[in-house]
């Protein structure tokens, strides 16, 4: 899962200041690298290792000139995890193309090959995105008239191309020359794409993004979501041409709601925060109805179920506390590369206040459980703080079925859930009780937010891919890669 932002500004203004503020506010969706690419007369590109304020100096900002840019914050899934695999790609045919993408491509070595085998052209990274590059720019180049200004239909011809060829799950925006900027939501809408738009004394301005938050911190109002197969380009005149290219069924990723996404976001027209206030409602009325033990207290392990956390206590009638501090700057465990740079940071990313676990039952809630190792690690913490007992409330089901559409969660192996009863886990996360959200429920408090989404994708808990393609071989493949990547990240330990 990663982050990015597009901006079309007015001509004369340089929008990569703007990027740089959108990048910071989606930090959270990778940082293991950060990129812009602007464009003037040529692409300006500075990308590189770590958080967005460490990549970018002041003399790079002041380089990185021009009124089309694209931005990019990473989190691996697969690939080798060096520079070239950091975002944003360009390509300076038929007219120039820089673009960022959201996702992962599950056919991405099958077309890498193609492209050798049809073109002799060699892609220069392990990163997705450049395929994805190459046959929106070979689908253009083939359209596109000498001396003639390119269209929307040829546009969106590309984008169609796209949707031919490539599979899985992705949210792209790119910057074009000459012609503006391009955004598009894959054929299922499985990742997110926002489009938004502001009015200055320079102009207008354009911006598209993987969540909303973004918008709303550097001053856009939010035109619409993209819906599933939707393509838009917003041209030199700053018209808005929109084109719906797919008819699949729209199945937005369900994780968004309960772990990625910024709880000020809105999602498809849905508030995060909202939603997860209404997983922890669900999930004390589950508590309850399956006679669980009632807790002393409620504690949130932070940050993303804390507005779950918060709803669950004042439904069970307990008090809530923050008993677990947060050190800010460490970076989501989730998403660090290597296991052993997961488990070496728990214990410096959180610390536990005693005062609230000496003597208490104390129930533990968090959004969902991958390997354990963290939770285990987390249980301990309470116990060693003085907790009496110490159960886990989990506001999603089990996760038992890996995802091949851009969460590196797990490989099928790894999961703590996978072949084990809940009374299981229990006892390997040392928990004296866990209780996870129904599936059901999860669902129905994601689409009371927006009745017109009917369902989400549920792969990583059900193994059923809404894409249709997703064999073992895929699974297979792609666990291979990942396995590759944390070889490259991993770490001895000492």
């Amino acid at each position: 899962m990663c982050g990015f932002i597009g901006i079309y500004g007015p001509e004369g203004v340089d929008v990569a200041p703007e990027v740089y503020e959108g990048l910071l506010t989606v930090q959270h969706r990778g940082q293991d690298a950060a990129g812009i690419t602007t464009f003037t007369d040529t692409f300006h590109l500075k990308k590189g290792f770590g958080l967005v304020r460490d990549v970018f100096t002041a003399a790079d900002m002041g380089r990185l000139c021009g009124n089309l840019g694209v931005g990019h914050v990473r989190y691996p899934t697969v690939g080798t995890g060096s520079g070239d695999d950091a975002q944003p790609f360009h390509v300076n045919f038929p007219v120039g193309v820089a673009m960022a993408h959201n996702g992962n491509v599950t056919n991405f070595e099958e077309l890498k090959r193609a492209a050798r085998r049809q073109t002799c052209t060699r892609l220069n990274s392990s990163c997705d995105l450049e395929v994805i590059l190459f046959i929106f720019a070979r689908a253009l180049s083939e359209k596109i008239r000498p001396g003639q200004p390119v269209t929307a239909e040829q546009v969106f011809a590309a984008v169609q191309a796209v949707f031919r060829e490539v599979r899985g799950a992705y949210s792209v925006v790119a910057i074009v020359p000459d012609v503006g900027m391009v955004a598009f939501r894959d054929p299922y809408g499985i990742k997110p794409a926002i489009l938004g738009k502001k009015e200055t004394e320079d102009g207008t301005w354009y911006a598209a993004a993987s969540e909303s938050v973004v918008l709303d911190v550097i001053g856009y109002e939010t035109v619409s979501d993209l819906a599933a197969g939707e393509a838009i380009l917003v041209d030199g005149e700053r018209n808005v041409h929109r084109r719906k290219l797919a008819d699949k069924p729209h199945r937005p990723c369900i994780f968004e709601l309960v772990y990625f996404a910024r709880p000020d976001s809105m999602l498809d027209e849905i508030s995060v925060y909202k939603t997860r206030i209404r997983f922890g409602q669900a999930l004390a009325e589950q508590w309850e109805k399956t006679g669980a033990p009632k807790p002393d207290v409620v504690i949130p392990i932070p940050d993303s179920s804390r507005d779950a956390a918060m709803a669950m206590a004042g439904a069970l009638g307990v008090p809530y506390r923050e008993g677990l501090v947060k050190n800010r700057y460490i970076g989501r465990t989730f998403i660090m590369p290597s296991q052993h740079s997961r488990r070496t940071s728990v214990r410096r990313k959180l610390n536990a206040i005693p005062l609230e676990f000496e003597g208490k039952n104390v129930l533990l809630v968090d959004d969902s459980i991958v390997r354990g190792n963290t939770a285990k690690r987390i249980v301990r913490m309470a116990r060693e703080a003085g907790a009496t007992k110490v159960y886990m409330a989990i506001t999603s089901p089990p996760l038992t079925s890996p995802c091949p559409y851009g969460i590196d969660m797990a490989t099928k192996t790894e999961f703590v859930a996978g072949g084990r009863t809940v009374q299981e886990v229990a006892q390997v996360l040392e928990a004296d009780h866990v209780v996870y959200l129904d599936r059901e429920a999860m669902n129905g408090a994601a689409t009371a937010g927006n009745p017109k989404l009917t369902e989400f994708c549920n792969a990583c808990f059900t193994g059923e891919y809404p894409t249709g393609d997703i064999t073992p071989e895929v699974l297979e493949t792609i666990e291979g890669e990942r396995k590759s990547s944390q070889k490259i990240f991993s770490f001895t330990p000492e």
